[in-house]
């Protein structure tokens, strides 16, 4: 059952066993809280969740139908400019819940005037998280309603909490050896990542698993990541003075929607389904 949770905006819980994971589904279907026997798995800054004009900074933010921003903010589709912010609509949105169990939450969006407005094509997209042990699995299902073949790019933001301190000790497995530098626009060669950093903004297109593993520092426990062969880009971003590294599975390259390199699509009366886990 919902409880007032932050805000008191209407939250939802699924446990299994030592593991707590919170869900607000009006804040854009936002996983707010992951906790494995008592430590918190994901950063939260909870007054940009209870204000509805910020940007949530914190959780897992869901990106859909376009991860980071589009040059200009706008792309073309048949010889018409669209107009979309930064990381798509979906986390901005409220979803609506369709199932709820115990370790199982279901919620969904569909394309409505807001949506077409930005993003010309009909869908329904829906989220299904289960928890099973200190695993929660996001599992992602777009169909497409329209009459044309659907293009999307996906993204999930999550926030995992290192505290400042640790960071010279924390660690994101990778072989990646190059990587976009968002922050200066080049492209840089990579042979580690220096999370201490000012500020860390890179998006690796050359990571070779599906998954990573972040280990945090000392005395607290590694995150494992997995997802579908379809995440392309691994994304890694933090701030110097705050307590959290984004770890960012996205299926193409920012800017995906305008060029299409590496845009998914979906044909009519299809769907497809990506999955990302987490495990604390």
């Amino acid at each position: 059952m919902p409880f007032q949770g932050l805000g008191g905006l209407e939250t939802y819980a699924l446990e299994d066993g030592g593991c707590r994971v919170e869900v607000i589904p009006s804040r854009g279907a936002l996983i707010t809280r992951m906790t494995v026997d008592g430590d918190e798995v994901l950063f939260l800054d909870e007054s940009t969740v209870v204000d509805p004009t910020k940007n949530v900074r914190g959780g897992i933010p869901v990106l859909f139908p376009a991860a980071g921003r589009l040059p200009g903010d706008t792309y073309p589709v048949e010889r018409q400019a669209y107009t979309m912010a930064q990381h798509g609509f979906a986390r901005k949105l409220p979803w609506t819940v369709r199932q709820v169990e115990k370790s199982l939450l279901v919620m969904g969006l569909s394309s409505s005037e807001e949506t077409l407005r930005q993003y010309p094509w009909r869908f329904d997209a829906q989220i299904a998280l289960s928890l099973e042990g200190s695993r929660l699995t996001i599992d992602f299902d777009l169909e497409n309603r329209d009459t044309r073949p659907l293009p999307f790019h996906l993204g999930f933001h999550p926030y995992f909490q290192v505290a400042q301190a640790a960071k010279a000790q924390a660690r994101v497995e990778t072989d990646a050896t190059h990587a976009w530098d968002n922050q200066h626009s080049v492209e840089i060669p990579i042979t580690g990542l220096d999370l201490t950093a000012s500020e860390v903004d890179l998006h690796l297109r050359d990571h070779s698993r599906p998954g990573t593993t972040l280990h945090r520092g000392p005395g607290r426990r590694p995150v494992h990541l997995s997802w579908s062969p379809e995440f392309r880009v691994l994304v890694v971003w933090t701030l110097q003075g705050r307590d959290f590294v984004c770890v960012e599975p996205w299926t193409a390259a920012a800017g995906a929607l305008a060029t299409g390199e590496g845009l998914l699509t979906v044909p009519p009366e299809e769907r497809l389904s990506l999955a990302f886990d987490i495990e604390g």
